[in-house]
């Protein structure tokens, strides 16, 4: 399905995993001029990037930008058990193996390449950088998930109770009833009632072997995030109820990165450009843009002066 609404162009298409599922994956995309850099945009948890992200995608493809997306196993309308993640590495292999095919497409090997991840998807971004260290020209990372406050931690107890149960039911969903997480992400109550209302997105209980990989990458990235090297900013809302703040704080200061940037918004919640009122995620919107345009007015003139000859 492809169709172009004023300046730009939308479409979709299904493809196979390794493991014989179909994966919706998106592009948006700008009609009058060609992109002048990539954007890979990984989505958070229960959500889509279809329709949730059918309102922003659009503003970065206004600015010359082409965005791809992928909807991960178990999400949005691609194959699998809702939201249910055997293994968050095959994920990753899933989101690689798609965004390496794009990049490596035509005139695309000649343009940047930019990981976005929200939430959940900051830890898909940090995991396809790990995968691919120098393939990535930067990220733009979203509230990432990438560290568990010492406050939610939980327990040993439940640790074990948790690995027991998803050990002999792993699809099995959490019997205990947490918070209604859109209430703490989205500040805009017609936001969240948009989300509850989207069939793409889910609003149940989560799985146990899902919960279990979700703790299990958490805590490998709060071990490692010494091991980033590339560029990237990182944004976050200072009333962010969901993901630590202080992850992001943490990824700042360790990172090996020798180009980093830190954001911080005061009286912003988790979902800075979908849930926020539209001043706010405007200015978000505007710090990602200018990053992602004086990294690529930096990388273009450090390729002009390595192509150049020297003078005699």
């Amino acid at each position: 399905m492809a169709h172009v609404d004023g300046q730009v162009g939308y479409s979709e298409a299904f493809i196979e995993n390794s493991r014989g599922m179909q994966l919706l994956t998106c592009k948006w995309f700008p009609v009058n001029q060609e992109p002048r850099a990539l954007i890979f945009f990984c989505h958070g948890y229960a959500i889509d990037c279809s329709t949730t992200f059918k309102d922003i995608a659009p503003k970065f493809a206004k600015e010359g930008f082409a965005v791809y997306g992928i909807e991960y196993e178990g999400h949005g309308r691609s194959g699998g058990l809702s939201v249910y993640i055997d293994n968050f590495d095959l994920l990753i292999d899933d989101v690689s193996s798609h965004f390496t095919k794009i990049s490596e497409m035509g005139d695309n090997t000649k343009k940047k390449k930019f990981l976005m991840g929200e939430s959940m998807g900051g830890a898909v971004v940090l995991l396809l950088h790990r995968k691919k260290p120098e393939f990535w020209d930067g990220g733009i990372l979203i509230a990432p998930m990438c560290k568990i406050a010492e406050e939610m931690k939980p327990s040993r107890m439940v640790i074990s109770m948790i690995n027991m149960v998803t050990n002999l039911i792993p699809s099995w969903k959490s019997i205990i009833h947490g918070p209604d997480i859109l209430n703490s992400a989205i500040k805009l109550p017609e936001k969240r009632q948009e989300i509850r209302a989207n069939p793409n997105c889910y609003n149940g209980r989560p799985r146990m072997k899902t919960m279990s990989e979700l703790y299990r990458i958490s805590l490998d990235l709060e071990n490692r995030l010494n091991e980033v090297t590339m560029p990237f900013i990182v944004l976050h809302g200072e009333d962010d109820k969901v993901t630590d703040k202080g992850g992001s704080k943490l990824l700042y200061e360790v990172a090996l990165s020798n180009d980093k940037t830190l954001k911080l918004y005061p009286e912003m919640w988790h979902s800075l450009l979908f849930g926020e009122p539209p001043e706010n995620s405007e200015i978000v919107f505007n710090d990602i843009v200018q990053w992602m345009q004086t990294r690529i007015t930096t990388l273009q003139v450090k390729a002009n002066n390595h192509d150049a000859k020297p003078q005699i």
